[in-house]
């Protein structure tokens, strides 16, 4: 998974709560995630450690969901 946070269409208003700045501590260009750190990711937010990824891509903006669920939710890559 790349994640583009120049083409999210929630940038600025999600990225206070998602996990790539409190992991990274900044917005950063992009982030590639493997599939094993997409899990990783996804069960540390599941348990409430850390921020869900947030990111919503433009091409998917209109029905308000991303690569992991919907604003606000993980969802885990095994799912």
């Amino acid at each position: 998974m790349l994640i583009d946070c120049d083409s999210c269409a929630v940038r600025g208003i999600a990225c206070g709560d998602c996990v790539v700045t409190v992991l990274l501590g900044v917005s950063p260009a992009g982030v590639e995630l493997d599939a094993a750190e997409q899990v990783a990711i996804s069960v540390l937010a599941d348990q409430g450690l850390v921020p869900p990824l947030r990111l919503v891509t433009m091409a998917s903006h209109e029905g308000h969901e991303g690569p992991m669920g919907q604003v606000g939710q993980t969802r885990s890559a095994a799912s």
